[in-house]
């Protein structure tokens, strides 16, 4: 092997998670309860972007938890807690969502992400809109 080679390949191995994209995004929540009378549009963070992954086209030689693709999750988090207006006196009117400080490309963590692939659902409002700046 040549020695560029050699090297490209360290370099890669030792930088390639640095040079993947995951990071902190915008991304705006619609909540809305039933009883209440507007849906809240929450500005928030999320962790998204591009991870680095291998191929698994040699699974049948490899170990099970070798074969464990990346994604972009939270590497620290905190949770803020909105009003959502015009809800009546018997309703909690409260509204908790997670906010990405900062991100990390590893396993999915089941407890606090949905780690399965699933058509896009709408995230939209029916009733009247509020804006939520936090």
């Amino acid at each position: 092997m040549s020695p560029f080679f050699v090297m490209s390949l360290l370099f890669g191995l030792t930088f390639g998670q640095t040079a993947s994209l995951c990071a902190p995004s915008e991304y705006i929540i619609h909540v809305e309860k039933r009883e209440c009378a507007y849906c809240l549009a929450i500005n928030t963070t999320i962790c998204a972007g591009f991870c680095m992954t291998r191929d698994s086209n040699g699974k049948k030689l490899l170990l099970k938890s070798a074969l464990s693709q990346n994604v972009c999750t939270y590497k620290e988090m905190l949770y803020q807690t909105a009003l959502i207006p015009g809800c009546p006196h018997h309703i909690i009117p409260y509204y908790s969502y997670p906010v990405a400080v900062s991100c990390k490309c590893g396993k999915c963590n089941t407890d606090y992400s949905d780690c399965v692939h699933e058509k896009v659902r709408a995230n939209y409002c029916t009733k009247p809109q509020k804006l939520c700046n936090m």
